[in-house]
C-alpha cells in the first residue's frame, strides 16, 4: 500500500512540474504586455483580458508586415489539409501493394521506403532547395504540400503496410477469384477495414505537418509562412495568446481521434 502510494505520487509531481510551463503559457495569454513587462513571464496574472487573442490574430507583425498571424494561420490549414490527405491515400496504396500484391524485390522497395523513417530532414534540405528551385515552387505553400507529402510517405506506409499484414490473406484471394480486381478489391474490401490506421496515419501526419518548423522556415517567408514559422516574429505580450492559437487545431485532433489513433496503433500499426 505504501509502495503505491509513493508511485502514485511522483506521478502526481511529474505531472505538475510538466503542467508548470503550459499553465505559465496560459496564463501569459491574458496578461497585458504592461504588466508583463513589469512582472516578466513567470509572474501570476493581475489582469483577465483577451487583447491579445485579438491582436496577434489582426494586427500582430511577422515578416515586416502586421496583417496578424490569420493568414499564416490559414496557410498551415492549406498546406496541411492536401499534405495530410495526399500522404495517407498514397501510403494506404503503398502498404496495400507491398502486403497483398508481393513482387520480386518487394521487400527491398519496402526497406528503401522505410529507409525515409529514419532521415533527418535536415539532411534533405539541400535536395529540396535544388528540386523547389527547379520546379518554381520557393516560397510557396504548393511547394510545402510537395515536400510534406512525400517526406510523409515512408510513415504513412509503413503503418499501413503492417497493418495489411494483418488481414487474412484468404479474403484477397476469395475476391480475386471471384474476379475482382486490383482496384476493386482495394475499395471494396481494404478500405473498409482499413478505419483504424488511416486514423492513426491522419492524425499522425496532421500534427506531425501542423508542427513542423524546419521547411517552413526555410523555404518560405512573409505572406506564406506557416504558423510555426510566423510565431517566431511575434513578442512578449502576445507571444503566448499566438502560441495557443497555434496549438488549438493539433489539440482538437487529438480530443476527436485520440481513442481511434491508440486503438488503431494497438491493432497493428507498430507492428
Amino acid at each position: 500500500m505504501l509502495s503505491r502510494v509513493a508511485i502514485y505520487g511522483a506521478l502526481c509531481l511529474f505531472g505538475v512540474v510538466y503542467l508548470v510551463p503550459a499553465l505559465l503559457v496560459f496564463a501569459n495569454a491574458f496578461r497585458s504586455p504592461a504588466e508583463v513587462a513589469l512582472n516578466g513571464m513567470i509572474a501570476l496574472p493581475q489582469s483577465f483580458s483577451f487583447d491579445n487573442w485579438v491582436r496577434v490574430w489582426t494586427k500582430a507583425c511577422v515578416s515586416g508586415t502586421c496583417n496578424g498571424i490569420a493568414p499564416n494561420f490559414y496557410n498551415s490549414l492549406r498546406l496541411v489539409i492536401p499534405a495530410t490527405i495526399i500522404s495517407t491515400v498514397l501510403g494506404a496504396l503503398n502498404g496495400y501493394v507491398l502486403s497483398k500484391w508481393r513482387f520480386r524485390g518487394s521487400e527491398l522497395v519496402f526497406g528503401m521506403m522505410l529507409a525515409g523513417v529514419f532521415l533527418p530532414g535536415q539532411i534533405t534540405l539541400l535536395p529540396w532547395a535544388w528540386i523547389m528551385g527547379k520546379l518554381g515552387l520557393a516560397n510557396n505553400i504548393n511547394g510545402l504540400i510537395l515536400i510534406h507529402t512525400v517526406q510523409g510517405i515512408s510513415f504513412t506506409t509503413l503503418f499501413c503496410r503492417n497493418f495489411y499484414v494483418g488481414l487474412p490473406d484468404e479474403i484477397i484471394k476469395a475476391a480475386r477469384i471471384d474476379g475482382a480486381g486490383f482496384w476493386r478489391i482495394f475499395r471494396r474490401i481494404v478500405l473498409p477495414l482499413s478505419g483504424p490506421i488511416l486514423a492513426v496515419t491522419v492524425i499522425w501526419q496532421f500534427t506531425s505537418i501542423w508542427n513542423e518548423y524546419l521547411f517552413g522556415m526555410v523555404f518560405t517567408a512573409g505572406d506564406e509562412q506557416p504558423i510555426t514559422a510566423a510565431l517566431m516574429s511575434v513578442r512578449a505580450g502576445g507571444s503566448s495568446a499566438a502560441v495557443l492559437i497555434g496549438a488549438i487545431p493539433p489539440l482538437l485532433v487529438y480530443l476527436i481521434g485520440g481513442k481511434y489513433f491508440v486503438r488503431g496503433l494497438t491493432q497493428g500499426a507498430l507492428k
